[in-house]
């Protein structure tokens, strides 16, 4: 009796795992291996102490691609390789300077970072009334006020949106062609952006921004949040505050980059391509691990658990990290050109470009017949963290060239975004930031999805 009592929990124990789809122990398995021996967090931090941050143009970028290619050597890729563009060389070209002038000659330092794309001031700095400006119909109704001034742009994050990222939508404007050139327009000398962040200490945030040709180029730096405050009370007490403002940016001639990309060989469809990436590139001022080390060393523990795994994909399935996407796009573009001239096969394109959080979910770009196949496979990735499946039109910015040339369909990793605008594109956007079990559980997500599209086709 006691023989058989012992049976049967063993009997039920191998019904349940029958029951398993191939699917589940396979995701199963991926999961198990990714949480288990990842090498996502140790590659950040390589990335990220050793290189630190990689803008287009400078030598970091270089040291970056040398390091990525190798990696994808040593993690098995069958064919690692690097595709040459051409990409944009601005540098900072020195410190930042902003110093409020006060009636009574009293002085204050401000904490901005210039604008990347941003010309400079001149060796001299300029000086120059601050005016503020809240809106773009509070510009327009200023418009006859602006000659002459240093615009301050403190338009702010809107905190009722849930998701940040709409919250960035809504307030990058000003720091576009947008923002610089209508100011220049009105004639404006400078501006001052308000930072893109809802964060609560004082460090800037940088970006791209761009001019329309038919303007001035006028010099534009962002400003940390509680500089910006203190200078909007100010203003709204002072009829004159001066700034003087001193940046350096400029130009150089484009440079050689590269993307650098490894692949794993279809067994049944090789001329099908399945694209996962990350860029490379990240602003100077910061180390760039959640912007977007994070998505590089996930796109790279994706080749490695799958070589540990001894899977065997059915479609080829490439392995990217993009060059500038920070301030041109021109590796998603060459991507996608290359793609076209040699008339591939897109069956999907990925990629974690919104930080190394806890994943959420995925947004996508691809048609209603598509995104219901995918939605049968939500149950299988659900219970590792990503529940949130989005057909929003969007997959991210590297992979929307395809989306635009080949109608590919993009998805996009999803994680928790509270915490994203804090760092993004500010000097506390490190290495410290990132927890090593959040970063891992993007990468198993990513990997799971990959895996449905290449065993189920899209």
């Amino acid at each position: 009796m006691a023989k058989k009592l012992f049976l049967i929990p063993a009997l039920f124990l191998s019904i349940a795992l029958f029951a398993q789809t191939q699917d589940e122990v396979f995701i199963k398995k991926i999961s198990d291996e990714i949480l288990t021996n990842g090498k996502a967090y140790d590659n950040l931090r390589v990335l990220t102490k050793t290189i630190g941050g990689r803008l287009s143009g400078y030598p970091q970028m270089y040291k970056a691609e040398d390091w990525g290619y190798n990696l994808m050597k040593a993690n098995g890729s069958d064919n690692t390789y690097k595709q040459e563009c051409m990409v944009p060389h601005w540098v900072r070209g020195g410190k930042d300077e902003a110093i409020v002038i006060l009636p009574g000659n009293k002085k204050k330092a401000l904490d901005i970072v210039a604008l990347g794309g941003s010309k400079g001031t001149g060796t001299k700095g300029i000086t120059a009334p601050v005016i503020l400006i809240n809106s773009f119909e509070e510009m327009e109704a200023k418009k006859d006020q602006i000659k002459g001034k240093i615009v301050f742009y403190n338009y702010k994050f809107n905190p009722t949106f849930i998701r940040t990222f709409q919250a960035y939508g809504d307030a990058v404007k000003f720091r576009g062609m947008k923002g610089t050139s209508t100011a220049a327009k009105y004639g404006a000398v400078a501006t001052i952006v308000r930072s893109m962040s809802h964060a609560t200490d004082n460090s800037p945030h940088t970006g791209g921004t761009w001019y329309d040709s038919a303007y001035k180029i006028n010099p534009a730096v962002a400003i940390g949040l509680q500089d910006a405050d203190w200078l909007a009370e100010t203003l709204s007490k002072n009829t004159k505050v001066n700034v003087f403002l001193k940046t350096n940016g400029h130009f150089l001639p484009d440079v050689p980059g590269h993307n650098i990309i490894g692949e794993l060989k279809g067994a049944e469809f090789p001329d099908e391509y399945i694209t996962v990436g990350g860029h490379l590139d990240s602003w100077d001022i910061c180390e760039g691990a959640h912007d977007d080390g994070a998505g590089v060393v996930q796109t790279i523990e994706i080749l490695r658990t799958f070589k540990v795994l001894d899977y065997k994909p059915k479609r080829t399935i490439r392995f990217v990290l993009f060059a500038n996407e920070e301030n041109g796009l021109r590796g998603g573009l060459k991507y996608a050109e290359e793609a076209v001239a040699k008339k591939e096969k897109h069956l999907m394109a990925m990629e974690s470009d919104a930080g190394g959080f806890t994943p959420r979910g995925f947004f996508m770009g691809m048609s209603k017949e598509q995104f219901e196949k995918i939605m049968k496979w939500q149950p299988l990735i659900a219970p590792y963290g990503c529940s949130e499946f989005m057909n929003v039109g969007d997959g991210g910015a590297d992979i929307s060239p395809l989306r635009q040339r080949l109608n590919t369909p993009v998805v996009g990793l999803s994680p928790d975004s509270q915490r994203y605008f804090d760092i993004h594109h500010a000097r506390s956007d490190v290495f410290e930031a990132v927890n090593k079990r959040e970063l891992e559980l993007g990468a198993v997500n990513m990997a799971a999805f990959i895996y449905l599209v290449d065993q189920h086709g899209l």
